[in-house]
């Protein structure tokens, strides 16, 4: 958050000895004045709330806004949407939680900027939620740090290796928290995962198996009439001019995820998809939350049957179906480990239930992504999936769709992120973006 002014810190002082002062007449509600919970838990004071700007309000952003207003620790004050109808459904959303949870206070009116550069013009936003398809992320990331407001991005962070190293300089260059949407870091069941990898409670990993979909397509649906509502143009955003598709955008009478995840274009397919989420928790377990694999190989129905990941230590990953959906197999030389969300198998049995000594391994523990950002926010420290970490998890997807697309193998230096030698593939490491968005990559 923004450091208080004199100003401030007089007026809080105000408000405080004028709620003193009036008590004698009326009982102000507990949310007014803070004070603790009938659960033992505190209220949070609207002077300590933190307040938070929407970028896009889509099904995923519409959740995400009830995610942060059930914390009880902030206050959404601002929007952003280019499809009228999505920001007209999030302000009723956000208007029944009010009315249904009178003890976080009451609903005031919100504005929904059709162009987001408006929102972050606001000197009373503390943060941004960005909630747009991946083509938009590095723009609207980058602009949002320049502008000095921490940041909670969904994943996968970038739709390209170098937007994603963009967004975490300009993080760092100005100072914010970031947090990527990669809320299985603050799951019970992958966190177990991951330490009892780490403490090599299945020996030494000899193979790790990624279920999810498969790498993006080339966009090809036909055009179709523009909705009343929708700017389109804004929609593409740094992109180049495509023709519209109820596909990329469903009506809200549709209330679908949107299938621009499908199109290189706009998104990654199911590699960048569930792949963020699911190559996250191998690299979590891998510690390479600051590095990557060091080359990729696409299937050649030989020695390379799948897409696969080599780590400089010899670990093999690859991107292959086994029997669990969006779910991650380890193999170690004396157990498996299978995970996916809310499932946990391990071979022995016991092994899931295992207890992790205090002298062990532990991985940053957070058990609710949303306050995890907000006390980052307030402490200004990292939260526990911080924008590098983000970063490199979408740089395993990206590298593995681009060995799709040449379909050879890659030699990948992840300190220098680039290919080595191979100048057709470290071309596709960024992308050209109009210039009204563009960003420096």
């Amino acid at each position: 958050m923004k450091k208080k002014s004199p100003a401030s810190i007089n007026r809080r002082k105000f408000v405080g000895t004028t709620a003193k002062a009036i008590t004698g007449f009326f009982i102000l509600p507990r949310f007014v004045l803070g004070g603790r919970k009938p659960d033992g838990t505190m209220y949070t004071a609207p002077s300590d709330m933190i307040t938070l700007g929407f970028i896009g309000t889509g099904k995923q952003g519409r959740g995400l806004t009830s995610a942060f207003l059930e914390t009880g620790e902030v206050k959404i004050i601002a929007l952003s949407e280019v499809y009228k109808d999505k920001g007209i459904l999030t302000l009723e959303n956000i208007k029944n939680f009010y009315s249904k949870n009178g003890q976080h206070g009451k609903y005031a009116d919100i504005p929904v900027y059709n162009d987001f550069r408006e929102l972050l013009a606001r000197k009373d936003i503390d943060g941004v939620v960005i909630a747009t398809p991946d083509h938009w992320h590095a723009a609207g990331a980058v602009r949002a740090a320049e502008a000095g407001k921490d940041i909670f991005c969904e994943k996968p962070l970038a739709l390209t290796v170098k937007e994603g190293r963009a967004m975490v300089n300009a993080t760092r260059l100005h100072g914010r928290v970031f947090q990527t949407g990669s809320m299985q870091r603050s799951w019970a069941e992958f966190r177990q995962a991951v330490e009892l990898v780490r403490n090599g409670y299945i020996g030494d990993i000899k193979s790790i198996k990624v279920s999810v979909g498969p790498p993006p397509i080339k966009y090809d649906l036909a055009a179709q009439p523009i909705p009343d509502g929708l700017d389109w143009s804004k929609w593409l955003g740094p992109n180049a001019p495509s023709a519209f598709n109820s596909e990329l955008a469903p009506p809200v009478s549709n209330d679908v995820f949107p299938n621009w995840r499908k199109y290189k274009e706009f998104g990654g397919g199911g590699v960048t998809d569930w792949g963020a989420h699911m190559f996250d928790i191998a690299q979590w377990a891998l510690h390479m939350d600051n590095s990557g694999p060091v080359e990729v190989s696409a299937p050649d129905g030989g020695l390379h049957k799948n897409l696969t990941f080599r780590y400089k230590n010899g670990t093999i990953m690859t991107h292959e179906k086994w029997e669990w959906e969006n779910a991650v197999l380890f193999t170690g030389t004396e157990g498996e480990i299978r995970i996916e969300r809310g499932k946990l198998e391990t071979t022995p049995v016991g092994l899931k239930d295992r207890i992790i000594g205090e002298t062990e391994q532990h991985v940053y523990k957070s058990v609710d992504h949303y306050k995890d950002f907000l006390n980052a926010m307030r402490k200004r420290s990292m939260p526990v999936c911080d924008v590098e970490t983000g970063h490199r998890t979408a740089s395993v997807c990206n590298i593995g769709n681009i060995a799709y697309q040449l379909n050879r193998s890659l030699q990948w230096d992840p300190v220098k992120e680039l290919f080595t030698d191979d100048d057709e593939a470290n071309a596709l490491l960024g992308r050209p973006m109009l210039n009204e968005w563009a960003i420096k990559l």
